[in-house]
């Protein structure tokens, strides 16, 4: 489990070490909610948000860090920690 201030730094560095077709799997505690950033190729990214609200986002690397930041802001309001998940294979 990652703190959430820690939490964007992190993700963003290991977004940048995915290979096409794996993901991250970002959860709160109940993991009830969850954000996952999907790698499609080099430059495009797929982020499914799965909570509060459901929507698909397909958006290009350089916007990543301002919908990640929104979106973790939205969907863990009150946690201090978050799981991430590093998977290999979309399903």
């Amino acid at each position: 489990m990652i703190s959430k201030e820690m939490l964007l730094k992190i993700v963003l560095e290991k977004v940048k070490s995915l290979s096409k077709g794996n993901y991250l799997d970002l959860r709160n505690y109940k993991r009830d909610r969850y954000i996952l950033v999907v790698k499609k190729n080099e430059e495009k990214f797929l982020v499914v948000e799965n909570g509060f609200c459901k929507e698909e986002f397909t958006i290009s690397p350089d916007k990543l860090k301002r919908l990640l930041k929104k979106l973790i802001k939205k969907e863990f309001p009150r946690s201090h920690k978050v799981r991430v998940y590093l998977k290999n294979t979309i399903k």
